[in-house]
């Protein structure tokens, strides 16, 4: 390719240590990093505005060809603290669930677990800007990111929805990952896998810098999120995309 890369993330805290490596690192040479939130990471995938993205993995059936580049991705093996489920009531008082728009896994992860672990079936609604003053009474709302991480402060009943996949299935949960339309040059991908490693092993050196008022980062990255795209994310990731199929969410998610 004799144009540099066009790389698409997000910049919540999750992605921070992987963001550290690359910006650091001798890819950045190579690449156009260029940020938004995951949704709108996943359309500029599909639209073919980037070449590789850290997207949301509901959108793979969307996809003609996709690969999944790098060892590493967004994950849980348990409780990921920043994609919940809040609310006001217990989860069998809930009437409406409001969904982020920043998300597309996350959501579709919540109307699985709502129907197949939890055995409800409220009312779904999607969300634009400003939507978290709505969470009231029985209306509920799924939220991911660093909001979600602030508003465990505000809700008194908070779902977790990598620790309830977990509970459900046995299996670890991958939320996003490195996926491209087309596979990649071998060398590239090689380098962009190091920056990769080299910014999880520099989590100590990060959190240096980095200070959050509402969640003990260290604790964040340590215990909650799990980098690694091993065997068990993997087919932990097989398992949703078999629901995504069931539940013929996929053409939702082009709504």
């Amino acid at each position: 390719m004799d144009r540099k890369i066009r790389v698409g993330a997000v910049n919540y805290l999750n992605t921070k240590p992987l963001l550290y490596g690359i910006e650091r690192s001798p890819i950045i040479n190579q690449i156009n990093l260029e940020i938004d939130y995951p949704a709108r990471i996943a359309e500029r995938l599909l639209l073919d505005e980037i070449d590789v993205g850290l997207v949301p993995v509901a959108i793979l059936p969307l996809m003609k060809d996709y690969y999944l580049n790098t060892d590493y991705c967004i994950g849980c093996d348990g409780a990921v603290a920043s994609v919940c489920l809040f609310s006001d009531v217990p989860i069998e008082q809930i009437q409406k669930v409001l969904l982020d728009y920043q998300s597309k896994t996350s959501v579709q992860l919540a109307r699985i677990l709502l129907k197949h672990y939890w055995k409800v079936a409220p009312e779904f609604a999607e969300t634009s800007q400003d939507f978290l003053s709505q969470i009231s009474g029985s209306t509920a709302a799924v939220l991911i990111g660093d909001r979600a991480l602030r508003q465990r402060h505000i809700s008194p009943y908070i779902y977790d929805l990598g620790e309830a996949w977990k509970r459900f299935t046995g299996f670890s949960f991958v939320f996003a990952a490195w996926v491209s339309s087309r596979e990649l040059d071998e060398p590239f991908a090689e380098a962009f896998n190091r920056a990769n490693q080299s910014g999880l092993e520099s989590i100590p050196l990060l959190l240096t810098g980095l200070h959050s008022d509402f969640f003990d980062l260290r604790q964040y990255y340590t215990q909650h999120i799990s980098y690694n795209l091993d065997e068990n994310k993997r087919k932990g990731l097989e398992l949703f995309l078999n629901y995504l199929k069931e539940f013929s969410l996929s053409s939702q998610l082009s709504n």
